[in-house]
Formats: structure tokens, sequence, C-alpha cells
């Protein structure tokens, strides 16, 4: 038996990928800019040394790292190169974000002698397990949590946050664009409100980079987190925009890199591909996410004339209060895990909802929140487009959709 014996030449070449909110194909641009850091050979063949090492080789791999925070600090609209913190992951990223920044908030608080009664954090009830798990794990140290329920269309809105805010709240986090539903928050409106109350504001912003414009300091935001794979740079690297002076203690502890925020060797390949995928996001701008909308919007209204499809929120055509790149329904009466392994075997790769958790049998918490019911929350179908989604693509995969009638039996 060889190494690795499932390739992806065990995907055959008519197969159509459209699942790119779980993950997107590797960019060309990112393995160009990796491959100087995955072999010795080339033009510098010590690129692949330690970038904390002192000598000449480290050196090189010190001055590519840094490069690529330059890059990526420019797409994301930070307005310092150390405000991005490279991590393994937006999951880390989340981590760091929701326990470093409440923890050191609080203890900011304590030496000015302003400690809070109980020390309180707010995050929406339709986050990824990134943001809610740790958030549970400050609970279980005694912060109070508050979880933001949404309006059925997926929203939250500064007035509920307004009533959640109190003088003892340290933290607020709220995604920008929800990885199932593909909604967009007023993160700007939402940033100013905490910050009136005197709290700080994460958003987790992996869906929104690459789809629609990102700028942080416009945002007004305190942090944001960041993974390279879904805009199609490598897996396994990710990062933390930090605005300056944003307090946070660090989760992970060793040799202090990352301005001492995330100890360990820092992945100087994944760095490279992520800038570069970055840049390209960037450069393609609104021109792809206009031609994504219309894509998204052409299959909407294509999969309203099939009986067994629900659109599971309003979106209208050409609107910006919903992602361009995802669209989501509920099958009537068949459960997701039957219709994603249906269609596979038709040729199309969907999901029926975020990838994190897609081997669990329990309806999506987003959906759950969001007052839909359990039995209908179970047939969730989600589709999201990217740079390789042809019209032809979603014409076919309608015409696959359209025999989910006979899947019942």
């Amino acid at each position: 038996m060889t190494l690795f014996a499932t390739s992806i030449n065990d995907v055959s070449s008519d197969y159509t990928y459209l699942d790119y909110a779980a993950s997107a194909p590797l960019l060309p641009e990112a393995a160009a800019a990796m491959a100087p850091f995955l072999s010795c050979e080339g033009d510098n063949p010590n690129a692949w040394a330690n970038p904390n090492s002192l000598h000449r080789s480290g050196r090189a791999a010190f001055a590519a790292l840094e490069n690529a925070r330059h890059v990526l600090a420019e797409a994301i609209g930070a307005k310092r190169p150390q405000e991005v913190i490279f991590c393994s992951g937006a999951t880390e990223a989340d981590n760091l974000a929701i326990e470093g920044i409440a923890r050191a908030a609080l203890e900011k608080r304590r030496l000015r002698g302003k400690v809070p009664r109980i020390p309180h954090i707010i995050v929406s009830a339709i986050e990824h397990d990134a943001v809610l798990a740790p958030a549970k794990a400050l609970e279980a140290q005694g912060f109070r949590v508050t979880r933001l329920a949404p309006d059925s269309q997926g929203f939250i809105y500064a007035r509920k946050l307004e009533e959640a805010l109190d003088e003892d709240t340290v933290l607020v986090s709220v995604q920008m664009v929800n990885s199932e539903i593909g909604s967009v928050q007023p993160v700007k409106e939402l940033a100013a409100c905490a910050h009136e109350a005197g709290a700080l504001f994460h958003t987790d912003a992996t869906q929104a980079l690459g789809k629609m414009p990102f700028l942080a300091e416009e945002l007004g935001i305190d942090a944001a987190s960041f993974s390279s794979h879904k805009i199609g740079g490598p897996k396994g690297v990710g990062a933390l925009y930090l605005r300056a002076q944003t307090p946070c203690l660090p989760t992970l502890y060793g040799g202090g890199q990352e301005s001492g925020l995330r100890s360990g060797t820092q992945n100087v390949a994944g760095a490279c591909g992520f800038a570069a995928a970055a840049q390209y996001a960037q450069m393609a701008g609104e021109d792809e996410a206009n031609r994504l909308r219309h894509l998204r919007d052409y299959l909407y209204a294509e999969l309203d004339g099939i009986d067994v499809w629900e659109p599971t929120v309003d979106v209208e055509p050409e609107s910006r209060d919903f992602a361009p790149h995802i669209v989501h329904g509920l099958l009537r009466r068949i459960e997701s895990e039957t219709a994603v392994l249906r269609l596979d075997g038709l040729g199309f790769a969907v999901s029926g909802g975020s990838a994190c958790s897609s081997r669990s049998l329990e309806p999506s918490h987003v959906l759950r929140a969001m007052g839909i019911p359990t039995n209908k929350a179970r047939g969730a179908l989600r589709i999201s487009l990217g740079r390789l989604t042809t019209k032809d693509d979603l014409i076919r995969f309608v015409r696959a959709l359209a025999t989910a009638k006979d899947w019942r039996n």
C-alpha cells in the first residue's frame, strides 16, 4: 500500500465543486509564492530556514515573512504591518481574540481600579464554534456571557447590542458574514456601539475577506480573524488583525514569536501563500464580487422552481445584505446528509452547513437561533460559489437537484 493512496486524481474531471465556503482551491499564485520555501532548490536554497534564526538563511526567511505581513496588512486595510499576527488558522485567531482580549481588557481595568462586578462578554448566537467555544470556556472561568439571537433573516442590529451592553462589558464579538446563510452584519455600527459603552470589538471576517471590501481602519474594529484557505491560500495558516494598543494576552506560550502573542516557529511558506491569495482577491475586487452576486441571484431564481426546495432567507436580487457567494435552503423531508451524498454521487460537492460540524447529526445552531424548527433545519443545504464557478455549473446543478423528489424512497 502506498502512502496517500487516496489522491486528488480520484475526483473526476467532470466533478463540480460548489463548497467554497468550506475551502477554496489553491490559487496558482499562492502555490508559486510558497514554492521557494518548500524546496532546497532554486534561487534561494536556504529559504526554508527558521525565520527567528540570526544567520543569513534565517534572515532571508524572516524577510519573506515580513513581506507577507506587509502585503496582508495592506489587503485588510490595517494601519501597520505589526497589527497582523500570523496564526495556524481562523480558529486559533478567534480563540486568541476572545480569550486573549477579554482577559487582557479585564486586567487593564483592574490596574485602573475599575474592576467589573462580573466581567461580561457578548457574542452573537450564530457565531462559528471557534468563537462560541472560547466564550463558553470564559463562562466556566467566571465571565458572564450574553449570546445575542438574530432575527429571522440572520441579522444582529445595533439596537439589540445596545440593550445587552453594560458597564461590565469588556468585549463584543460579532462575525461579519455568517458562513451558513451569508447574512452580512453591520459591523461598523456594532463596533461604534461597543466602543461607546467602553467595550472592545472583534469580528470573525473569515467569509468576508475576498468577497467584499474589508478595511479594518474604516470599520473601526479592534480585532478581526482571517483564514487563508477560504480565499485560495494554503490550509494551516490564518491571521488575527489586532489594532495597535489593543490589550491582548497570549494563549500559547513559548518563544514569544509574533510580538509575544503567538509562540511557535512561523509557517513562512503558508504566510507567503496567504499573502499572495489576499493580494489576488484585492485585485479581483468588486468585479469578482459582482460576478458571484449575479450567479447567486441566478441560482436562487432557478431553485425557486424546485418543489422540495425552500430558501432559508429572503435574498433580493443584487442584495449586499447577504454575501455574494453563499446560497442556502431547506429541503422538505430530505435530510442534509442524504442530499449531500446524493449530489456527490451526481458529481457535485456541496454541504449541509459549516464544514467544521458537518459530521454532527444535530441541526445547525445557526438555524435553531433563527427560530427554524428542528425538523426543517435537518434539511439544510448550502451551495457556495467561487472563482471557478460558471453558470453552466449551476445549470447542471439545478437539473441534478430537480431529481431530489425521488430521494425520499
